[in-house]
């Protein structure tokens, strides 16, 4: 067994792992990384997304930022408590510090710092700007790192270098070691051929995803049907939740929406990362029995691919088939829309389309009739919500809704996957995890993924920001403990 010290050691090389690195070794600690994965395909999910941070400008997010999270807070709270948080935090009692909601004063903290955190981020040379996106409708502006997450980890990942951070590939983190007096000071970790090996630290920073490649956690957290989910990318295979697992092991409070996740559309052929099919809006969705289950524009496509993709989840066997006629060719730039390396399912007919698709060819066609037989006349807009809907059909197309009428009939297989769980643990604004009993746990910090904000729909273009926040404050703070 060997046994190593530093004065922080960081759990993962995601956005969140790097930013507390780069951090703590900004502050004068020494920092060691462990990484389950090797050099390679070091930097997490973080590698292979654009990284879409929810800013109007490079100094303000946007204008319904902590909306948006206090509209997905959490279940139904107890008023009794939750009036409680408007007071100072200081006067909090236990009960209201660890109860599982998005906490007030932690979306402030967290909205305050992204500004500063993205200078922070541009002093490593990245460069941001509002680049085009995969969502040709969009409700808010979205900010991205010019070379998208891979140039986050690979300027975070060269100063950690630079200034002398020791990598530790191939390494899994296992548990927590702790003092008597419940303080943490190391880590336990699994190497190559299965060797054991201690980590000794002054400060834990756990920054190693979700449980999104953890089929153990997935079922037990959101039952049998997680089956059809799968990791948005390569990344995602690489959590398996043990950061989680491991706090809750020492008395960590919960928090997050453990039986939920981030729902993207991607087609089930592919196997590149993110192979998004966002022009759905532009046709219908149907599963394998042919028949429409839900309003495939009810606003623009940023704001309602989450819940449609949850009803894709939904549906038999988890998948659904987004049916477009010719018209969607003539959109600009649909494309953009498309990121699967696949090509459509194509067909003359409706009944052709529906033999490649292996639905019974009347079934699918019933459905197409009765679709067209609801559109209404109307000037067709396909990149503005121009609210033309159907009359008298249910469930009803709010928008873009024109005949299926035009051949080639094209089609494209989506399932849900999951980008991120939303299930972690309770923190508070220096990234501190805090206890059951609303303590804090002695050099135990949580960044990115691990830490548990997000109930029942995703604050879309939020999760690589608040790695990045999050990671700052645990770097921070941990360097402060030496």
């Amino acid at each position: 067994m060997t046994d190593t010290r530093s004065d922080v050691v960081v759990i993962g090389s995601g956005i969140a792992g790097l930013a507390a690195a780069v951090s703590a070794l900004q502050g004068g600690a020494s920092v060691r990384i462990l990484e389950r994965a090797p050099y390679e395909e070091r930097g997490g999910q973080t590698r292979y997304t654009e990284a879409y941070l929810r800013m109007k400008s490079e100094t303000e997010v946007t204008d319904d930022f902590e909306d948006q999270f206090a509209r997905n807070a959490g279940g139904y709270l107890d008023p009794s408590l939750v009036h409680l948080a408007a007071g100072p935090r200081e006067s909090w009692p236990a009960l209201l510090k660890t109860l599982g909601f998005a906490d007030p004063d932690l979306i402030s903290a967290f909205a305050e710092a992204a500004g500063p955190t993205v200078q922070w981020l541009k002093s490593f040379g990245i460069r941001f700007d509002f680049l085009p996106t995969q969502f040709l409708t969009r409700s808010q502006p979205r900010l991205l790192p010019v070379g998208g997450g891979l140039a986050l980890v690979e300027a975070l990942a060269a100063e950690a270098e630079r200034r002398g951070a020791n990598f530790v590939y191939e390494t899994a983190a296992t548990g927590l070691i702790q003092d008597a007096s419940g303080t943490v000071i190391g880590v336990r970790a699994v190497g190559k051929d299965a060797a054991a090996k201690e980590f000794m630290a002054q400060s834990v920073v756990l920054a190693c995803g979700g449980f999104e490649g953890n089929p153990e956690m997935l079922t037990r957290y959101m039952g049998p049907r997680s089956l059809f989910l799968r990791p948005v990318c390569r990344g995602g295979h690489y959590n398996k939740g043990e950061g989680i697992r491991m706090a809750l092991d020492v008395g960590a409070a919960p928090c997050g929406d453990y039986g939920s996740y981030h729902a993207e559309p991607i087609d089930p052929r592919s196997g590149i990362a993110e192979p998004s099919v966002f022009i759905f809006s532009y046709g219908i969705l149907v599963n394998q029995q042919g028949r429409r289950f839900t309003d495939e524009a009810a606003d623009t496509v940023d704001a309602c691919y989450e819940r449609v993709t949850r009803e894709i989840f939904n549906q038999t066997n988890g998948i659904a088939y987004a049916v477009l006629d010719a018209r969607h060719m003539q959109i600009p730039n649909y494309r953009r829309g498309l990121r699967t390396d696949r090509p459509p399912i194509e067909g003359g007919t409706i009944e052709e389309l529906a033999s490649g698709l292996a639905i019974a060819p009347e079934a699918l066609a019933s459905t197409v009739r009765e679709y067209n037989r609801a559109c209404r006349p109307g000037e067709y807009k396909p990149l503005e919500l121009d609210g033309l809907a159907t009359e008298g059909l249910a469930p009803r197309k709010s928008n873009w809704a024109h005949p299926i009428d035009r051949p080639p009939y094209h089609a494209y297989p989506v399932i849900s996957s999951n980008v991120l769980t939303f299930g972690g643990l309770k923190v508070d604004a220096r990234a501190r995890v805090l206890n059951q009993q609303g303590d804090v746990i002695p050099g135990l910090y949580a960044a990115g993924e691990v830490v548990g904000m997000y109930y029942m729909n995703y604050t879309g273009a939020t999760s690589v920001l608040k790695g990045a926040v999050f990671g700052r404050f645990a770097g921070i703070d941990a360097a402060g403990r030496r």
